[in-house]
């Protein structure tokens, strides 16, 4: 009996073991990965931003230039890309400039946009200056219900080496959506102003084609690195990239942002790095 007794207890015990086995195997297998659908809907509202801050970056150049080419040919500098809504305010000091373009607590639709609150550019003046530094800065900034803080400055090149102006954007932003989503914004854009600079004044035929490197860091840690791979071609008249590629990397996943070949539309695509494709709807 006693031998029984010493079996039943060890037979007892391994059942024990292979119990806890199995549920520390079952709570291995819990541990999933981070679904790709979290992932993509970063990087489509990193898209959002480069929106944001590129449709932003269209009105900054256009007044500047209206406002320098009425000066240099002693004109009045008539904002005639703007809504009567947009104020322009002007104040000049010797050769310091700064211009204040504001689009008032209601905001002001421009493109299918709705824009608040102000842009503020700042420079000194030097007609015969190859370079010219701009420094832009956002005060209670809106964009479609996004709240923009920071601001960046604008290396403004009157030709290079194609010949065109070109605009190089050291940004530093926050943005924060109306849920309460953040995300922070840092990097180098380079805009060389391919069409319309020899038109001042009349901002539908603006196209820059874009190129850089930058970073978008969201609030819950997770941070992506974006190099442009094809230049994003960028026309005024179209609410987004009509052409051009990002290679995206991030510590999980990592891909190909691609805004398509040439269509005014929301559309682009995500290629992760094993091929796969998913469509992405830009808002």
């Amino acid at each position: 009996m006693k031998i029984m007794k010493l079996n039943l207890k060890l037979l007892m015990a391994v059942f024990a073991l292979s119990v806890f086995a199995l549920s520390c195997s079952d709570n291995e297998t819990v541990e999933t990965p981070e679904p790709v659908e979290q992932d993509y809907s970063e990087v489509s509202r990193s898209a959002e931003i480069d929106k944001a801050s590129d449709s932003i970056d269209d009105i900054a150049i256009e007044v500047y230039e209206i406002q320098e080419e009425s000066e240099t040919n002693r004109s009045t500098a008539e904002f005639n890309m703007l809504p009567e809504c947009v104020t322009v305010t002007v104040v000049m000091q010797q050769n310091y400039r700064e211009i204040t373009i504001d689009f008032g607590t209601e905001g002001c639709l421009i493109h299918g946009n709705l824009l608040k609150g102000q842009i503020v550019l700042t420079y000194t003046r030097d007609p015969q200056a190859q370079e010219v530094l701009i420094t832009k800065t956002l005060v209670d900034f809106y964009f479609n219900n996004k709240n923009l803080i920071g601001g960046k400055t604008l290396l403004k090149e009157l030709s290079n080496e194609n010949g065109n102006p070109q605009f190089t954007k050291t940004a530093e932003l926050t943005i924060i959506w109306p849920n309460g989503l953040q995300a922070s914004r840092n990097g180098v854009k380079v805009r060389e102003w391919v069409e319309g600079h020899d038109t001042p004044g009349i901002f539908s035929d603006n196209v820059f084609l874009i190129t850089g490197n930058w970073s978008t860091t969201f609030v819950n840690g997770n941070t992506h690195s974006y190099v442009v791979v094809l230049p994003l071609r960028r026309e005024v008249i179209c609410f987004y990239f009509v052409s051009g590629s990002i290679d995206v990397e991030r510590t999980n996943f990592s891909g190909v942002f691609d805004y398509g070949e040439g269509d005014c539309d929301n559309m682009a695509t995500f290629t992760f790095d094993n091929g796969e494709v998913v469509d992405i709807v830009l808002n």
